[in-house]
C-alpha cells in the first residue's frame, strides 16, 4: 500500500510539473504577443495569442485530470507544488486576458496613427 501511495504522489508531482510547464509557456506566448503588438506586428501577436491558448489548454487539461480524480473519490495530495501549479494556471489565464486587451489597444493606436 505504501508503494502505491508513493507512486500516486509521484504521479501527482509529475502532473503538477506538466501544468507549470504548459502554463508557463502560455504566459511567455502572451508576453510575446504584447511585445509583437507594441512593435506593430499584429500577425505575430495573433499567432502568439493562439499558441498561448493551446499551451494554456494543455495545462488546463492536466488540471482537469486531477479534478476528475478528486470527483471520483481519489484523494489528491494538496501540497505546495500543486498549489504553485494552480497559482500559475490562474496567473496564465489572467495574462491571456490582458494580452488580448493589450494587442487590441496597440492595434487601435496603430490604426489611428496610419
Amino acid at each position: 500500500m505504501a508503494g502505491e501511495a508513493q507512486a500516486q504522489m509521484q504521479d501527482e508531482e509529475m502532473l503538477s510539473f506538466k501544468i507549470i510547464a504548459a502554463v508557463g509557456s502560455a504566459r511567455s506566448c502572451y508576453i510575446e504577443a504584447i511585445h509583437a503588438a507594441r512593435d506593430g506586428d499584429f500577425v505575430r501577436a495573433a499567432e502568439s495569442i493562439e499558441q498561448g491558448r493551446k499551451e494554456f489548454l494543455a495545462g488546463h487539461a492536466v488540471h482537469s485530470t486531477l479534478l476528475q480524480r478528486m470527483a471520483s473519490g481519489v484523494d489528491v495530495n494538496m501540497n505546495m507544488l500543486l498549489t504553485h501549479a494552480e497559482d500559475q494556471l490562474m496567473s496564465a489565464e489572467g495574462f491571456g486576458i490582458l494580452a488580448e486587451e493589450f494587442v487590441s489597444v496597440y492595434q487601435r493606436i496603430y490604426e489611428k496613427q496610419a
